[in-house]
């Protein structure tokens, strides 16, 4: 039953489930294989295809679109009243943003629809094994597009009506079709879970009706009545039978409960019920996943990049900390790991953001736009933002450190590594601080407070050093990887 409030009116709470239950996202699906056959599995999908192809004006866009669609190019998929909406990525590196839009049904549709459901059983039976009844699909109501009921929209610069992009999405819904005809009534405006409560209260109201119908007494007079026969009631045998029957206060009358049948709460119907045991956690990935980039919009009230940019450090902290609880290796000891949520100052933060959301990116576009706006929002310059980057990915908070301080080391693995250098025929570098430095090469091996050497390179004769390769708690293998390049 819909909670309502003494006035009548539908709760909040039942308002917000009802808007939730409008609007349904699914993950890209996965890449179909072989490349013949049907696109669509059940007579509605390719129905759906059929208004689409029917509405197209030019045929080799949709062969692209169901190419892009067989190869997995359709991201994320959301579905509310009118409108399909999806990420196509195509040949360039923005994906564009895909819109499928189709007429709702009114409010007196809806009704007829759903009266012809709840008539026959048997519909609702089809619909709740994901199945659309031919029956319902030809009924006074068409749940089904035909020609031209379907409209293509994209963020693309092709003109044509749909493009790949868009003939995209219609053969990746039609798939959504395949498995849930409920997608598609979603499309003409109503969720599954709302039309169901609605068919539940429909049923109940005509089994409701037919249980009257069928149970109503006859209308034979009672013996002893008008017209039987025999001797009719007397004045006082009335009076008495009144004062005798018991009465029902107004009270009584206005709070008497409807009768209800026997049952048993789900709590304890479910209690010795048998669970299954949970499966076992799925292994690790190696590096966490990069979310797929957002299709350029006007008017949005975020910038596309920074969401970008915030997700990938987000799964990049969920994988620190699954890696950081991960059992350790047998036979050894669990890596020690840094927190996936260090207390950083905001600009060291900038840096780790830009550094860890893409750590395997060169010098862009993207990231050259990126690097100006960290520069801008931190009075900085661009060249400073990529110098800073660099350091973080070589070393994290310890290589950023290095980039602009020194320090003195004490007697040790400082002195001991200009030896080992020289034993090892490289060339001879000058100690300052905890830099050993060849200005004419210009190379530069920088200690760190970690007892790992960070490598630098400049022009010859230049102060421009830039943090070059990854850190090594060898100074031989440092510098041998540095003269490598």
């Amino acid at each position: 039953m819909t909670p309502r409030t003494p006035s009548g009116r539908r709760t909040p709470a039942y308002a917000a489930a009802a808007r939730a239950d409008r609007s349904r996202t699914f993950p890209p699906l996965p890449v179909r294989a072989g490349a013949g056959g049907l696109f669509a599995a059940s007579w509605w999908g390719s129905a759906w295809l059929d208004a689409l192809e029917t509405t197209a004006l030019d045929s080799a866009r949709l062969a692209r679109g169901r190419t892009y669609a067989r190869d997995g190019h359709v991201d994320t998929i959301n579905v509310t009243p009118g409108r399909v909406i999806a990420t196509v990525r195509g040949s360039r590196p923005r994906p564009y943003s895909a819109e499928i839009r189709l007429r709702t049904l009114s409010d007196q549709e809806w009704d007829t629809l759903l009266d012809a459901i709840a008539a026959e059983p048997a519909q609702l039976t089809a619909l709740l094994a994901k199945k659309l009844p031919s029956a319902l699909a030809d009924s006074e109501v068409r749940l089904l597009p035909g020609p031209g009921d379907l409209v293509p929209r994209c963020s693309c610069p092709d003109n044509g009506r749909p493009c790949k992009h868009a003939a995209a999405l219609c053969f990746q819904v039609a798939r959504l079709l395949d498995a849930d005809p409920f997608v598609l009534l979603l499309m003409r405006g109503r969720g599954e879970r709302e039309l169901l409560d609605e068919l539940s209260r429909r049923n109940t109201a005509l089994t409701a009706r037919e249980a009257r119908a069928h149970t109503r007494p006859d209308t034979a007079p009672a013996p002893g009545g008008p017209g039987t026969g025999g001797p009719a009631p007397t004045a006082a045998g009335e009076r008495d039978a009144a004062d005798t029957a018991p009465r029902a206060t107004p009270h009584q009358d206005a709070a008497a409960p409807e009768a209800t049948g026997p049952g048993v709460l789900a709590r304890a119907a479910l209690a010795d019920r048998p669970r299954p045991p949970l499966p076992p956690p799925m292994p690790l990935p190696a590096q966490p996943g990069r979310p797929p980039a957002l299709p350029d919009g006007d008017g949005l009230p975020f910038d596309p990049d920074t969401l970008t940019f915030l997700a990938a450090d987000a799964a990049d902290r969920a994988h620190a900390c699954l890696s950081a609880t991960a059992p350790a290796h047998p036979g050894g000891a669990r890596p020690a790991r840094r927190s996936p949520f260090p207390d950083l100052p905001p600009w060291e933060d900038a840096v780790r953001l830009a550094a860890t959301a893409h750590p395997t990116a060169g010098l862009t576009s993207a990231t050259r736009a990126l690097y100006r706006d960290l520069a801008a929002a931190t009075g900085r310059e661009p060249t400073d933002v990529a110098r800073s980057v660099a350091a973080w990915r070589q070393g994290g908070p310890e290589g950023l450190t290095l980039l602009d301080t020194t320090w003195n080391p004490p007697a040790g693995d400082f002195d001991r590594a200009r030896s080992a250098l020289l034993a090892a025929d490289l060339p001879a570098l000058r100690p300052r601080h905890n830099h050993l430095t060849d200005p004419e090469r210009g190379i530069q091996l920088r200690f760190g407070h970690d007892n790992r050497w960070y490598p630098y390179e400049a022009e010859p004769g230049t102060d421009d050093w830039w943090p070059t390769g990854p850190a090594d708690p060898d100074p031989v293998g440092a510098l041998t990887t540095l003269l490598a390049r």
